[in-house]
Parts: C-alpha cells; sequence; structure tokens
C-alpha cells in the first residue's frame, strides 16, 4: 500500500492505494489533491469567494450553483428530513456566536473573548427550495449555511472514487471521514482504529470493515475557549448552542460518505435514544460510541459490521 498525507479542508488527508504501477499511483496521488484542493475552495465558509459564501450571501434570492453544489444540499436537505432536523446545515450564525468565526487552526486554544451570548432564532434547513430545471437554490431570508462536515465526507468519498481510477483498491481518509474502494489484494476487509477520544493517540479497538464509509463525529478535537467558556464545533439546532452530549465520540458506517457523516453527527448530539430510532430499521448501518468513561457502545448490527 502507497501513502500520500497532506493538509486540506482543516484536518490531515491521507491517501492510501496499491497497485504494481508506480507511475499511475503517483499520478492518482496528485490529481486527487488537485481535487481535494478545488473541492475545498467550492465548500469553505472561511474565504468570501467560495460558492458557499456567494450562496449565503444570496439568502432570500435564486442562486443558480455548480452539480457539486446542488448534489450535495440535495443530500443535505434528504438528509435532514431522515434525523428529523437534528442534522440542521444551517447552524452558522450560532457557530460564530460561539466563536467559530474563522478555521479552527487559528481558532484553537486561544482564549478569545467575544459579545455576550444572545439567543438566536435557528432556522430550519428543510425550508430551502429548489428548482431543479435551473439547477438554482433558494435560502429562505436570513439563512447563513455551513456545509463542513457533509461537504468533507463527500469530497473524501469523490475523491476516493476518482483515486481508484489508478489503483486496485483506495482510501482517502480526511479528519474523521473515511471512504473505502475495494479491498487490498489479499485482505478480507480494511483494517482502521477506532481513537480513544480521552486518548487520541491510543485506539480503543481495531476494526475491520467491508468498502463503505466510516464516519467518526466528536466533541474533543474542534474545542476552543471563547468568553472563558470551552467551546465546541457540534451545535444542537434545539437550542443553538454546543451541544450536551452522553457521548464523547460516535462512529458509523454506511455505503456512502455523507449518510455516515450525518448520522454520526445526529447521533452524537441526540445520544441513545436518538441512536435507537434512528438504526432501528437499518441492518446496512451500524455505529459505535464511546462514553464519558472510555465505555463502548454499539448499535444491535454492529458486530456484524464491524468486525473487532
Amino acid at each position: 500500500m502507497h501513502y500520500d498525507q497532506f493538509r486540506a479542508m482543516n484536518s490531515d488527508v491521507v491517501l492510501a492505494a496499491s497497485s504494481n504501477d508506480q507511475t499511475q499511483i503517483k499520478r492518482g496521488f496528485y490529481l486527487t489533491r488537485e481535487y481535494i484542493r478545488q473541492a475545498e475552495q467550492r465548500f469553505t465558509r472561511f474565504t468570501d469567494t467560495s460558492e458557499l459564501a456567494s450562496l449565503n450571501r444570496s439568502a432570500g434570492d435564486w442562486f443558480s450553483v455548480s452539480p457539486e453544489m446542488f448534489q450535495v444540499l440535495q443530500a443535505a436537505l434528504s438528509l435532514a428530513d431522515k434525523t428529523g432536523g437534528l442534522f440542521n446545515p444551517a447552524v452558522l450564525p450560532a457557530l460564530k456566536q460561539a466563536g467559530y468565526d474563522r478555521s479552527i487552526e487559528e481558532i484553537k486554544n486561544t482564549p478569545v473573548r467575544g459579545r455576550a451570548v444572545q439567543v438566536l432564532e435557528m432556522q430550519d434547513f428543510r425550508t430551502i427550495e429548489f428548482d431543479l430545471s435551473a439547477r438554482s437554490v433558494r435560502l429562505p431570508e436570513g439563512m447563513q449555511v455551513d456545509l463542513g462536515g457533509i461537504a468533507k465526507g463527500w469530497i473524501a468519498e469523490q475523491a476516493a472514487r476518482q483515486l481508484a481510477n489508478y489503483s486496485q483498491a483506495c482510501a482517502v481518509s480526511a479528519g474523521g471521514d473515511i471512504f473505502l474502494v475495494n479491498l487490498p489484494m489479499d485482505e478480507p476487509d480494511w483494517v482502521i482504529g477506532l481513537e480513544d477520544p480521552l486518548q487520541p493517540d491510543h485506539d480503543l479497538a481495531i476494526l475491520h470493515v467491508a468498502p463503505g464509509a466510516v464516519a467518526t463525529s466528536t466533541i474533543t478535537k474542534r474545542k476552543w475557549q471563547y468568553n472563558g467558556r470551552s467551546q465546541h464545533h457540534l451545535i444542537d439546532p434545539r437550542t443553538g448552542q454546543p451541544a450536551i452530549t452522553e457521548w464523547l465520540s460516535v462512529t458509523v458506517w454506511a455505503s456512502q460518505a455523507v449518510e455516515a457523516e450525518v448520522y454520526a453527527k445526529a447521533v452524537l448530539i441526540g445520544g441513545s435514544v436518538i441512536a435507537g430510532e434512528l438504526f432501528s430499521n437499518y441492518s446496512d448501518k451500524a455505529y459505535l460510541a464511546v462514553d464519558q468513561f472510555g465505555w463502548v457502545l454499539g448499535s444491535k448490527n454492529y458486530h456484524e459490521v464491524f468486525h473487532v
């Protein structure tokens, strides 16, 4: 297996690919890097020139978007509906109020003082409108969208599928989002570590999974001090505040990266009750959750998906 590692999307990105053709691997790594770089510029909220920034400025009016943006927004709407609104990309004002108004690399571990916390009226992303024929979108007036997590998962999957054109088996890992294509030669599955959220340099377990997507959402990584209080990036749309959760991290396996990413986030926010509701009807998805004491719990079918 050959590897390439770099920084993108405020995350450590790792490309892994197996092939006997070194030239093909190098070309695949180069093109995949370029794809991720360009996709990041489209979806980031940290530059005024991104397509997402333009979409947010257009709130209240119809806005023509790229095919990539249209696809991610449609996936976001579907998953917001499936999670009963626990996944709500329209939390950008709440993220900014919590102090996440710059990239995490700029604010992490830096005490920041801001304005007093105000009660925000949370908008429901499910009120977004689509014009399929014109490939246009209308955000309700005042809505501001952050697509960070779901876009990262989507990019990881698209990048892995591109890298697969240059290798027999490959994987793209972007922070907590991994997409796996095919199986390494003579291997029955992919082997990944379940990170200990209390000790990031250690794994709680070694997981063996089939090709597909593995996404982990946690409250222990993207955190900072703001107005003297510890904050994290996971906003509970029911309160507009960083979520108070019973778990430290949730890892989900699904066939698509956007599903794994969103379900991990929704289960982490909603806890065991929501997890039971979301996973009761699925045999093709599974989750593992780590609680405050480092204990690992899972969906009823976790042993069928995650071979520990």
